[in-house]
């Protein structure tokens, strides 16, 4: 859920040189970035507990497409494992015989002897082949469901957006889709085998440890003192004894992994954002400074990197320890029996194979700790992240918000239209407009009004401050926010028809739609795919947006100060298209650039709200920091 941060009710704010975040922090903007790297990640630390996360992410795997066969996959696993344990106590059975006959000296009953373990090793060999392949085709659909979840939640309409400015949860939503949810399944798969195998390994051995030291004593003082089961109890001290010391020495790798993927995730981003500015970067001659940054980033990594390792260094202690000892224990433990002369030699290799079959069941915990604080600290990011994307449609009770309705079709209604920020308010000077559709408005901001905002406010993006907005019943609304339109990595039609099919429009007319911007040399690459942000320069970006809206001629356009950054020729066959294919679509242009131009029929004016207006509202978030690079155009 997003972290909203509390504002005074009186507008506007006093200023100040810093900035508010997202979260509600006060930051220096040259070092934002890098001052979140560090914040504490409240929404994680509240939401940590085991068992909700791993319920939540149980519910969404068994309700994802490919639930039922995520199900069939672990019944196939559970029927491979008990067979192979039935297979390993037929093994360990075997050994009794046959190492009786080598004291015995016995060669054909040997060569008996093996010919029994040749089968039971090939039968084995099948059963480990099939639960290898389960186990692996269980980790590709874990994966497949659980980002299929994920993307399925982040793409819900404007839920992205949201998270975005969510604060800390919101960070490298790419990393935690990917990477940290491959390794999450990955993890899951390979410790969830593991532990099933060992807990039926456990059972099984048990009974036999049991059976070869039911009748166990041994004499004190001239007293016989009897211990039913002794090796089983041996084993089950052993293990717990590593098993508590293990948690003691390494419960802090859970935490130290946690933070480790954290930094490793925001050198990333960091790297991705250089690439991706590296033309500006380049002019501007900041490299030093980039690299600057950079390394501040890697700083972090290494530093976490560092505690990992130290943490793992110390856990190796105690799990290489008990490996050590785990060489001599099973025949230390089955030694009374054997030298009591309740075992011959065959039974005590036996029971020391037994042992060492159980006690590894039951030191299972000791030796995967590492791994168990691995796969904790991807639960968390992973379940926390999930979290915040089903939540982050949910805004805090506020007293006042800005009402959104749907109207009558074929006109847009703007009554008493308040927009909050941290900043101030802004207030739209006449009281209620009503837009008609084919109308064209302009609306003027005065001087430190926040024109952005506004834009955010009509598109639903930024509810806070109050007032009511009617928008027209089946009737789509295409935005053009501010900045580099977003173009997808697609042919050059699907970018056109984008968010439509392209099947949904005449061939002929994306060619013609092309053409009437100016941009006749793009005709012949409409079925090329490419990145067309990198391909086309910033005006030919722009001008390819609003060649999209000739061609889906939407009912309606909100845009947010875009036209002056048209150059003059595109302007001119844009504005006549709006006086021709576009004559019944409705216009609203935030911005003073066209003030002038006679396309637009009434002007409103966005002014700043007295020093002590009262909003109205309890909480209201800081606005965004920036906004996305490339900004897409959408419909509502």
């Amino acid at each position: 859920m997003a972290d909203y941060g509390s504002a005074d009710r009186f507008c506007p704010m006093t200023n100040s040189r810093r900035v508010q975040g997202v979260s509600g922090t006060i930051v220096n903007p040259e070092d934002e970035e890098i001052a979140s790297a560090a914040a504490p990640d409240a929404e994680e630390a509240a939401h940590s507990g085991l068992v909700p996360q791993l319920g939540m992410m149980v519910r969404a795997l068994l309700a994802s497409p490919v639930g039922k066969t995520i199900i069939w996959l672990l019944a196939g696993i559970f029927l491979v494992v008990v067979a192979t344990t039935y297979g390993q106590i037929r093994l360990n059975r075997w050994s009794k015989p046959f190492y009786d006959a080598l004291s015995r000296r016995d060669f054909r009953d040997f060569l008996y002897q093996l010919a029994v373990f040749f089968l039971i090793a090939g039968i084995l060999l099948v059963l480990n082949v099939a639960q290898k392949w389960l186990g692996e085709t269980l980790k590709l659909r874990l994966r497949q469901g659980l980002v299929g979840d994920l993307i399925e939640h982040w793409m819900l309409p404007r839920r992205a957006f949201w998270l975005a400015n969510a604060g800390p949860i919101g960070a490298n939503p790419d990393q935690r889709m990917h990477e940290d949810a491959r390794h999450l399944c990955e993890l899951s798969a390979e410790l969830g085998i593991g532990l099933l195998q060992a807990s039926i390994l456990l059972v099984a051995f048990t009974g036999v440890l049991w059976v070869l030291s039911s009748d166990f004593s041994f004499h004190v003082a001239g007293q016989i003192f009897a211990i039913p089961g002794f090796m089983v109890w041996a084993a089950i001290i052993y293990a717990a004894g590593g098993s508590l010391l293990s948690y003691w020495v390494g419960g802090t790798l859970i935490n130290r992994n946690a933070e480790r993927y954290a930094r490793e995730a925001d050198l990333r981003f960091s790297l991705v954002r250089v690439n991706e500015h590296v033309d500006g970067i380049s002019l501007a001659a900041g490299e030093a400074d980039e690299s600057r940054r950079v390394e501040l980033h890697l700083t972090a990594v290494l530093a976490a990197t560092r505690r990992l390792v130290t943490g793992l260094t110390n856990l190796t202690w105690v799990t290489a320890g008990f490996g050590w000892v785990t060489l001599v224990a099973p025949i230390l433990v089955a030694a009374p029996l054997y030298f009591a002369g309740k075992l011959s030699f065959g039974g005590l290799m036996m029971a020391a194979a037994a042992f060492t079959q159980a006690q590894s069941a039951l030191r299972w915990f000791v030796d995967n700790f590492s791994v168990i604080a691995d796969w904790r600290a991807t639960l968390l990011r992973v379940a926390s992240f999930r979290r915040a994307l089903v939540t982050a449609d949910v805004v805090p009770h506020v007293e006042s918000r800005i009402v959104y309705a749907v109207g009558e079709p074929g006109r847009i209604v703007i009554e008493n239209l308040e927009v909050a920020s941290s900043t101030g308010c802004d207030v739209l000077r006449e009281s209620k407009v009503t837009v008609n559709a084919g109308e064209r408005i302009l609306i003027l901001g005065e001087p430190g009004t926040n024109k952005t905002q506004l834009f955010r406010a009509l598109t639903g993006l930024w509810p806070w401050g109050a007032g009511r907005i009617e928008r027209p019943k089946d009737e789509a609304i295409v935005y053009i926010p501010r900045g580099t339109p977003y173009l997808p990595r697609a042919s050059l039609r699907e970018v056109l028809a984008y968010p439509m099919k392209v099947e949904g429009f005449d061939q002929d007319a994306f060619a013609q739609a092309l053409s009437r911007l100016g941009l006749e040399r793009l005709v012949p690459a409409l079925d090329t795919t490419q990145r067309w942000d990198r391909e086309l320069s910033a005006d030919e970006q722009l001008t390819l947006a609003f060649a999209r809206i000739v061609l889906q001629a939407p009912p309606w356009i909100l845009i947010d100060d875009t036209l002056r950054s048209l150059d003059g020729d595109s302007l001119e066959r844009f504005m006549d298209a709006l006086a021709h294919e576009l004559e019944h679509t409705g216009v609203i242009h935030i911005g003073g650039g066209q003030a002038r131009n006679p396309l637009f029929s009434r002007t409103l004016h966005l002014t700043k709200a007295p020093p002590a207006h009262i909003v109205g509202r309890d909480d209201i978030p800081a606005a965004p920091l920036a906004t996305s690079r490339n900004a897409s155009p959408s419909g509502s």
